[in-house]
């Protein structure tokens, strides 16, 4: 493994810098696209990213992309999360695109790529239910094929951006006696269709970022399966793969440790004897996982499917960053928990929003416990309990 950047690579990360310098203001940054303003001011961010094809960065030129290899795209993601700039809206040129690249028909791919690639199609991931979470197969949104169409009825929880997207990537029942991992397909839903309803969920932060989506009679043309009928398990672990696998969940705590440090030297330097081990401790771990996250884009760039690797970088990252934040409240002390606009709040109040952010960062995407499960027994070998 050499992990050494080119001379190109150094100067990209730089172009990188000098854009988020100009482009990535305050009211970009860390955006939730609760009121209307700042969601156009997302928007018009994505698509200025779209407009140097950054938004697609890794994708073939053909479907808009720069067809920039595996270690291009970590320096890209790295610095735009160091900068806490968002990357994308949605779950659409990270995990949609790639899905349908792989397993879409030719008229999907020319239905769905250029615009995802342009920023103007938002998908948000329809997988996760009341009753399927980590053990996902158990899913029972049901999609019966009459005619052309699949008409689905069920109910979707947890789904991220269902209340700004045009379109969900579903995971539904099409063979209800089939072994709960068989007789599940990947579909296309329009989220504008006649019978789809969208509640939002309140979260810690006092943000309705996620939500429920209830399905009622909802028809879905039978063009819009992805892969084929009853295999869409396996369409579905490659788009999970693909969201595990980023050096952003690393690199995204780095700035608010960088600030931690800071605030010890110039706050409480008669602390820095207690919590400079912890800190270390810290340093350490990040820079474990920033090389994690090198091994994995170094196996994407000699074609081989680090599986395995992406659970890894996913469980030490966001271990880590709700280590970091359980930390910072410990040293800062009361302070800590106020919010942003309090003339006694540590860390202009960033630390508060980080502490509670992280609490969910060990479950979505797969909890911390699913990737041990896979470490153990797809890196590992052992058996199934």
């Amino acid at each position: 493994m050499d992990f050494a950047f080119t001379t190109e690579q150094k100067a990209f990360r730089e172009e990188i810098r000098d854009f988020l310098g100009t482009q990535s203001t305050p009211e970009v940054r860390g955006p939730t696209g609760e009121s209307d303003d700042s969601w156009e001011n997302l928007r018009g961010f994505i698509h200025r990213l779209a407009d140097k094809r950054w938004l697609t960065l890794g994708w073939p030129r053909e479907h808009g992309g720069l067809a920039a290899d595996p270690m291009q795209q970590l320096v890209y993601n790295e610095e735009m999360a160091y900068q806490r700039a968002p990357t994308q809206i949605g779950v659409g040129p990270d995990r949609v695109g790639p899905t349908i690249m792989l397993y879409g028909t030719e008229q999907q791919q020319r239905d769905f790529l250029p615009a995802i690639a342009g920023g103007d199609a938002i998908f948000c991931q329809g997988f996760s239910e009341p009753g399927a979470g980590s053990d996902l197969a158990s899913l029972q949104t049901r999609a019966v094929l009459q005619g052309d169409d699949y008409v689905v009825n069920g109910q979707k929880i947890w789904t991220s951006w269902a209340h700004r997207a045009d379109w969900m990537v579903l995971l539904a029942r099409t063979d209800p006696d089939a072994p709960k991992h068989r007789g599940i397909s990947y579909l296309l839903l329009d989220m504008k269709s006649p019978g789809v309803t969208v509640r939002p969920l309140v979260d810690m932060l006092g943000d309705s970022h996620f939500n429920e989506v209830y399905f009622e009679d909802v028809h879905v043309p039978r063009t819009n399966l992805v892969g084929e009928e009853n295999r869409g398990w396996y369409v579905g672990t490659a788009t999970l793969d693909f969201e595990r696998s980023g050096i952003n969940r690393i690199i995204s705590g780095y700035k608010t440790f960088e600030e931690l440090v800071e605030y010890c030297r110039s706050e409480r330097p008669s602390s820095l004897a207690s919590t400079r081990n912890r800190l270390a401790d810290i340093k350490i771990e990040f820079e474990t996982g920033r090389l994690l996250s090198y091994r994995v884009a170094w196996m994407q760039a000699q074609s081989m499917v680090p599986n395995t690797e992406a659970s890894i970088s996913k469980l030490l990252g966001t271990e880590l960053q709700a280590k970091l934040a359980r930390l910072g409240l410990q040293i800062v002390g009361l302070p800590g928990a106020l919010r942003a606009g309090s003339p006694w709040a540590a860390l202009r109040g960033r630390l508060e929003r980080y502490y509670l952010y992280t609490a969910s960062l060990t479950v979505a995407a797969g909890t911390s416990e699913v990737m041990r499960n896979i470490i153990a027994m797809r890196g590992l070998g052992l058996p199934r309990q």
